[in-house]
């Protein structure tokens, strides 16, 4: 897609309007997660420009690679976007356990999605309903 699709499409990757604001900003690159994603701090400083934080004591933000899906945001990562700690995740997590699976993102509206039983992807097919079950009917 190249340029038009920068500054068309918001939901694969960064605009042209999200980099231009993160290079006015001027952010710090803080690190990088496993999927490549990016991420940035800019501490408040007396210069004029709003960070866009409405506290203005700092503003942190990432620079998706790929599509921007919020549970593509490892757990570790997301604790330090919202302030949950001040350090980059690396320096606050303690050590995989074995029985951590790796992280994987949000699958719903893929193919990998889950469908049970009964659903319309799976040809719509369900048990039929036998046993206690009564239908309500207004008669009493």
């Amino acid at each position: 897609m190249g340029i038009f699709g920068k500054i068309f499409t918001w939901w694969d990757g960064a605009t042209l309007g999200t980099t231009w604001w993160a290079k006015r900003v001027g952010g710090d690159h803080v690190g990088t997660d496993a999927q490549g994603n990016k991420y940035y701090r800019k501490k408040a400083e007396d210069t004029g420009v709003s960070t866009g934080s409405y506290t203005q004591a700092e503003k942190r933000w990432v620079i998706y690679n790929g599509a921007n899906d919020a549970s593509r945001v490892p757990p570790e990562w997301h604790g330090w976007l919202h302030g949950a700690f001040d350090d980059v995740p690396e320096s606050n997590l303690p050590p995989a356990k074995i029985w951590e699976t790796d992280y994987t993102p949000n699958a719903t509206g893929t193919a990998q999605a889950y469908r049970p039983q009964g659903a319309l992807e799976r040809g719509g097919k369900r048990a039929a309903a036998v046993g206690d079950y009564e239908a309500w009917s207004p008669e009493g």
